[in-house]
């Protein structure tokens, strides 16, 4: 806890009114004075609760969940038409595959909701201790009250000091910004005189924090249990929905509409066939007086609904079930698999939801942060800039090596007290603390300090002041610690810190000198810098900026200047007031910091270099040559996001840049006017090298020239707020078509809501194409939520990112195989998964629906009730689950090292109209050949050597076996990738259908009215006739499958063939390239259009 030294008299303060948003926390749960009443105070407890269900409601909760689901209500209906209506088939056949798929799901959502449960009572039963009647009492998390713990100050120290203590805290209602926090507390002493400080998030410790620098403190609960930021965190994610949900969606319409034509067909070819007296009422089944008084609409709409239920398994319910079974099971391969795997860190990737697996291996767009994530975030000070003279590596006495940068080129080095003061600013313009137990006092250890920062650009610049002699040794009672060339100890009281935030782009401290004298240091971007400054002085350092950026090092300039006695007493009041305020305090302390950072007198600059991380590059090139489009989103400078854009290969040296900055806009006196000029003059030039004739943009990028556009914070600004004159209307339309039409982007000087904004923008685009951001900081959170598919990278900013991502992974060298192997089989799995289901339900009931041409639509059932209940539960379920986990159509390292496999399935390919249609061919087929194979095996009188004619039961039994063979087989023929799993529940599950049969026809089951199969499967199977029909039929339904392979392999043999003799000839005639890993220098010019 920081702890300001000075508390001013309240009567100073502003905003004593307390605000609509705010509370009032009682410390010690006493009055603040013994002349005013106290009233106990009611928040809500500490236990905190993430889970979604608890004993009681989860039946009721999770049944209405599960019913919002189309399919599943649907069977519901169905199930309600059976026990109501009378049916041709039993409320069972419907019922219990229902009952199966709940059952499944909310064990599923019940264990899932079980670890959220044992996380939180890890969490509500940590042990605490608090203070109560002057002792220290130990105590479970949850049982805390939030006027239990006291707020640490300087001389409260002990439990009985802490018991005494009379104090009221004013702060912000519960909201979920962890980086923001508005407070203040009122101390009442003795005599009644009221000391109030402001409370900042610097004051706030969050729940699951950890003490790192400190062994202890008191504090006082201000927020407890739900209302925690850390609890108001878990809400506020979007549900995203991957495209193969919404393909089988429109598969569910489609086979929908298909059940209702059945049904209708049916229905009225039923009456078509009464309209002859004698079908109607046949001597041997006369109609009831009931019936012949029915209405003919009633009866017509009850036979319509009894066909819906005879047809209704071509809706696969059970796919539901399968598919979150596959997602979540599925989802432990990555969290599983050690390439993941950071030593550094120790932890591997991170699934945080499951439902977007398929979604990898379907994205159209990249959009990646530059610091932490194409870069290792871990920086080292390179050099720096004093006076615009450049001082590089280790220097004694800080005149070491000096160069000139500049216009004044006459100089051989700074000033001696400019090089000082620059020091200075750098070792006291920072929030770093130094590790406790490595604290010294004196001069002869200090080499060993440990600092610590949230920031490494801070690390950097206080090591790099170190390197030329001043040090950074800590703080000790207010008071800033520095050790000069001389050995010296230096300290400054530290009155103010002005903190860094993404707006302003810099950060201020204000410190007093053992002299008396006031001093404000302040550094930041150059473009928050520069416009504080004298203009005289920057031109001393603007070259010296702009080449390091140029270099790829991130820069900071570094100012000062001095504060008056007088104007630091109004700027002390000011800052007093907008801390003090509790309504718009962000606002008024924005305010007062700006009127303070100006008329600064500008030192010098710094160079820090961010080091690339490893096989970055090589990631984007991969990820380029599977046809994705990366997008870099950043901060930073244009100069230094484009020379690490060069170095990880994102633009390649043959890379047109195309540049839309304030630099290129500001030529003209009319922004807006330039701006128009520039897209239509990047279209043209587009549109004429990819004319709309390019069937492929993707294939297109390796036959001309490639293309990368340049883009600022301010010119996108201006491009989405542009006034709706007919000249600017259209600058989103123009720029969105130029930025198709290029390999990659720079947007640069992005501010987080930009980010999100730019990929809802390239969401919205025509086609929805798939979008992914990776991002390791707080300001990426944006764009992650935005996407439809986001990763974070464990990264040193914290793990902000990590939590509200869908998958998190260590490194960006990662991505590489998340997309192009996991995502690859993740959507070839389940996209094969979802047509299996659409398409062995349709050879299930196609059969049906012709016999019933042959029964005279009386809704006769083909199919035992046992055989329609079990087919979807045991016979046909096992086979695709495992396949839909362990199929690799082609290995993992070559989809790894062969990107442009990843194009194969791009735009939901496997999912789009042309393999639905042949997937329900196929089944239409083989349904088919079920049907009317065994139909006119039927055309023999008899079967049996005896003369023992066959029944309808047996005709229906035959042909499903004849199903629930050839589907299963089908399904062995598509795999690739043989497990010993794969094996047991294909082969385990035809022998299991073989021995249910035998054992529910082999048993007069006493809770049965008829006894229809009783010894049916064991007496079809003693004809030799059957046995020749059911392998011939199964041969001829999948005889067109197995034509495919062959020539697929034929082909693809021929393939290889030509391939390797190419390679050959390619061999003798090929020419070595280089391709440089880091450019520092080269061309602008050569490379903008």
């Amino acid at each position: 806890m920081q702890v300001v030294p000075s508390f001013p008299p309240a009567s100073e303060c502003a905003g004593e009114e307390k605000g609509v948003g705010t509370r009032t926390v009682f410390v010690g749960n006493h009055p603040v004075s013994e002349t005013e009443a106290y009233i106990a105070q009611r928040f809500c407890g500490n236990r905190i609760v993430s889970s979604k269900y608890t004993l009681w409601n989860f039946l009721p909760k999770n049944l209405f969940e599960q019913f919002r689901r189309i399919a599943n209500f649907y069977f519901l209906i169905i199930f309600l038409v059976q026990v109501t209506v009378d049916t041709p088939t039993s409320p069972v056949t419907s019922g219990l595959p229902l009952f199966f798929v709940i059952t499944v799901t909310a064990i599923k959502q019940g264990y899932e909701d079980w670890l959220r449960h044992r996380a939180d009572n890890e969490v509500n039963k940590s042990t605490v201790y608090i203070i109560e009647n002057a002792q220290r009492v130990r105590k479970e998390s949850e049982k805390i009250k939030t006027h239990y713990a006291v707020r640490d100050t300087i001389t409260l120290c002990t439990a009985d000091s802490i018991d005494k203590l009379r104090a009221a805290i004013e702060c912000e209602q519960p909201q979920p910004d962890l980086y923001k926090f508005v407070g203040r507390i009122n101390i009442y002493s003795n005599s009644l005189q009221v000391v109030a400080r402001s409370l900042g998030p610097e004051n706030l410790l969050l729940k699951g924090a950890t003490l790192k620098n400190t062994k202890k403190i008191y504090g006082i609960a201000v927020y407890t249990g739900m209302e925690t930021k850390m609890a108001l965190n878990y809400q506020g994610k979007s549900q995203k929905r991957s495209a193969v949900e919404k393909s089988i969606n429109a598969f569910l319409i489609v086979y929908l509409f298909i059940l209702l034509t059945k049904a209708a067909v049916c229905t009225t070819l039923k009456y078509v066939w009464q309209s002859t007296p004698y079908n109607d009422e046949p001597w041997y089944n006369q109609k009831t007086l009931k019936e012949h008084e029915t209405l003919k609409v009633l009866k017509m709409f009850t036979d319509f609904l009894s066909f819906m239920v005879l047809f209704n398994f071509i809706i696969p319910v059970s796919m539901y079930v399968t598919v979150e079974m596959q997602k979540f099971l599925g989802s432990f391969f990555i969290s599983w698999d050690k390439d993941f795997y950071d030593e550094e860190i120790n932890e591997g990737a991170l699934v945080n939801t499951s439902d977007l697996n398929e979604e990898l291996g379907q994205v159209d767009y990249v959009f990646t942060d530059k610091t932490g994530t194409l870069t290792e975030n871990s920086m080292e000070f390179i050099e720096c800039c004093i006076d615009g003279h450049k001082y590089k590596g280790v220097a004694q006495e800080a005149d070491g090596l000096s160069q000139t940068d500049g216009p004044l080129t006459y100089f051989d080095k700074a000033d001696k007290n400019r090089e000082e003061l620059f020091l200075r600013a750098l070792c006291l313009c920072h929030t770093v603390e130094i590790r406790a137990n490595d604290a010294v006092d004196g001069t002869t250890e200090s080499a060993e300090l440990t600092y610590m920062s949230s920031s490494p650009d801070e690390i950097a610049l206080v090591k790099g002041a170190k390197k030329y002699g001043f040090t950074f040794v800590g703080i000790r009672n207010g008071h800033m610690r520095v050790e000069n060339q001389r050995k010296e100890i230096e300290e400054y009281e530290l009155l103010h810190t002005l903190n860094f935030d993404s707006v302003r782009r810099r950060m201020s401290v204000i410190v007093r000198t053992q002299a008396g004298d006031i001093l404000l240091f302040c550094k930041g971007a150059d473009s928050a810098v520069f416009p504080r400054v004298q203009s005289h002085e920057i031109e001393l350092t603007k070259a010296h900026v702009e080449r390091n950026a140029v270099d790829g090092y991130r820069t900071l300039c570094v100012a000062f200047k001095e504060i008056a006695p007088d104007d630091y007493k109004r700027i002390n009041r000011q800052l007093i007031e907008a801390k003090m305020t509790l309504q718009g305090r962000e606002e008024k302390m924005e305010k007062v910091f700006d009127d303070i950072e100006t008329n600064m007198n500008l030192i010098g600059a710094t160079a820090v270099e961010d080091k690339l991380q490893d096989q970055a590059a090589e990631t984007i090139e991969a990820l380029h040559a599977a046809g994705l489009k990366v997008w870099v989103l950043t901060g930073d400078k244009m100069e230094t996001a484009k020379s690490t854009c060069y170095a990880c290969r994102l633009f390649q040296t043959s890379t047109e840049l195309l540049e839309l900055t304030t630099k290129t806009i500001e030529e003209s006196e009319r922004k807006e006017d330039r701006l128009h000029e520039l897209l239509i003059e990047y279209r043209k030039k587009l549109m004429h090298e990819f004319p709309k004739s390019t069937r492929s943009l993707k294939k297109a990028w390796t036959e001309h020239q490639e293309y990368g556009l340049i883009i600022d914070g301010s010119t996108l600004s201006l491009i989405l707020n542009s006034s709706q004159d007919s000249s600017s209307n259209n600058y989103k339309s123009i720029f969105l078509q130029i930025c198709m039409k290029c390999t990659a982007v720079l947007c640069c000087r992005m501010a987080p809501l930009q980010k999100a904004q730019i990929v809802r923008m390239v969401k919205n685009l025509k086609g929805s194409p798939i979008t992914l951001s990776i991002g390791d900081g707080a300001n990426d959170v944006s764009m992650i939520l935005e996407s439809h598919v986001g990763i974070g990278i464990k990264g040193k900013e914290g793990r902000q990112a990590s939590r509200n991502s869908d998958y998190s992974v260590p490194k960006f060298k990662h991505l590489r195989k998340l997309l192009l192997a996991h995502g690859h089989l993740y959507y070839v799995r389940i996209a094969h998964l979802v047509q299996y289901f659409f398409y062995k339900n349709l050879c299930f009931i196609l059969p049906q629906f012709l016999y019933q041409f042959f029964c005279g639509f009386s809704q006769q059932p083909l199919y035992d009730a046992a055989y329609l209940t079990m087919y979807n539960i045991c016979f046909t379920s096992l086979p695709i689950l495992a396949y839909s986990l362990l199929e690799q159509h082609i290995n993992i390292d070559t989809l790894t090292s062969d990107p442009r496999l990843y194009m194969k399935i791009s735009g939901n390919a496997m999912l789009q109209l042309g393999p639905f249609l042949y997937w329900t061919f196929l089944a239409a087929f083989e349904g088919t050949v079920f049907f009317f194979g065994t139909y006119f095996l039927f055309q023999t009188s008899s079967l049996e050597e005896n003369a023992k004619v066959y029944g309808n039961w047996t005709f229906g039994t035959i042909v499903f076996t004849v199903l629930v063979f050839t589907v299963t087989l089908k399904l062995a023929l598509d795999t690739h990738f043989w497990t010993w799993i794969n094996h047991f529940v294909i082969w385990g599950s035809l022998a299991f259908y073989i021995f249910f049969s035998f054992f529910w026809g082999g048993i007069i089951w006493p809770f049965l009215k008829q006894q229809r199969m009783y010894f049916v499967f064991a007496q079809m199977l003693s004809s030799v006739s059957t046995w020749l029909a059911i392998i011939l039929l199964i041969f001829i339904s999948l005889f067109p499958e197995i034509l495919l392979i062959v020539l697929k392999n034929v082909r693809r043999r021929n393939a290889r063939r030509n391939l390797s003799c190419k390679r050959a000839s390619d061999s003798l005639s090929t020419r070595p390239s280089v391709r440089p890993l880091l450019l520092r220098t080269f061309s602008d010019e050569s490379n903008i259009l």
